[in-house]
């Protein structure tokens, strides 16, 4: 895979029910989605410390021009980086732990609303010329959005419990092929295995196809500062982002130095409390909603509660969907 390649390849609407498709007709208890109870894809994103992550996945979208640009012209995301969080958490999480029947509405309310989303760079940057057309739906800008939820979330993982043994990683990797697909993207448009993912990955972060402006700058300055609510990423959280960001991007996104003793003392902590966190506070409600549902159980306030925290609404998408 060249990750400097500029040939655009557009996921049209038939490619996309095909890939869609594609999975619908996998084995497996439809109620428990595309990935269920014994998936690490649930192991993992249950976790409230994925949202270590996301500060990083997010900066890292930013660098790539075309995801700038949509989401400044065609977000809140400027002023309003909470329910910008929201959004993507609402149909991420209904993907993820929703029936097949709601991920599948989830993905095709996302490929909607991409559909309208094209448009003409403001300004050159890294291999991007002024002018240049840019849509949502389009592979390569899709596989990085991808990829930085991916990578991110592993990483975020492991920074405060056990690290994955090869083998999970891979499973990890392989049942995200799904969520791929539900974003319209066939299983040949990805790296293989996680190896090769891993490397996708690092070329992409030394690529002229990812650059940072002024508007990607400006949209930063909102993620990194919590722009639209009273909540405010703390130092340690701007530190470990900065920590987790290439190089090359850090001075772009005006991050602060990186204290690597601080990382280490932070990790270390962690490390050491949040496994003590009592499970109905550390997963996130959607996991637990996922176990209601199976259990032909009803919502808790608790499991609402946490809903609302993490998607700003009490409950997944499309609640009235059933397999």
């Amino acid at each position: 895979m060249t990750t400097h390649s500029t040939t655009r390849h557009r996921v049209s609407h038939a490619d996309f029910e095909a890939q869609l498709a594609r999975i619908e007709a996998l084995p497996g208890d439809r109620r428990a989605g595309f990935f269920g109870p014994d998936s690490i894809s649930w192991r993992i994103n249950r976790e409230s410390a994925v949202f270590l992550g996301a500060g990083r996945a997010a900066l890292l979208q930013l660098a790539h021009p075309w995801v700038a640009t949509s989401l400044l012209h065609h977000s809140n995301l400027l002023h309003d980086a909470i329910g910008r969080f929201h959004s993507t958490f609402r149909v991420i999480y209904t993907m993820l732990f929703g029936t097949r029947a709601q991920a599948l509405a989830a993905a095709r309310q996302l490929y909607k609303r991409h559909s309208g989303i094209t448009g003409e760079l403001p300004s050159s940057t890294g291999a991007h010329t002024r002018g240049e057309h840019y849509e949502a739906n389009e592979i390569t800008a899709l596989r990085w959005v991808y990829a930085t939820l991916v990578e991110s979330a592993v990483l975020a993982y492991e920074f405060v419990l056990p690290p994955l043994s090869p083998a999970e990683r891979e499973q990890y990797y392989a049942e995200g092929k799904h969520m791929a697909a539900l974003f319209g993207m066939p299983p040949q448009s990805l790296p293989a295995n996680w190896s090769e993912f891993l490397r996708y990955c690092t070329e992409m972060f030394e690529s002229p196809l990812l650059g940072v402006d002024d508007n990607a700058r400006s949209l930063g300055r909102s993620v990194m500062s919590g722009v639209g609510t009273w909540v405010r990423p703390p130092r340690w959280y701007r530190s470990l982002t900065s920590h987790w960001m290439p190089p090359r991007f850090r001075p772009c996104f005006e991050l602060e130095p990186v204290d690597e003793a601080a990382i280490r003392r932070l990790r270390r902590n962690l490390r050491h409390l949040y496994p003590r966190i009592p499970s109905a506070i550390r997963f996130v409600g959607p996991y637990y909603e996922a176990h209601a549902r199976l259990r032909g159980r009803a919502l808790g306030p608790l499991t609402r509660q946490s809903n609302r925290f993490w998607m700003g609404q009490p409950h997944l998408l499309f609640p009235q969907s059933s397999d």
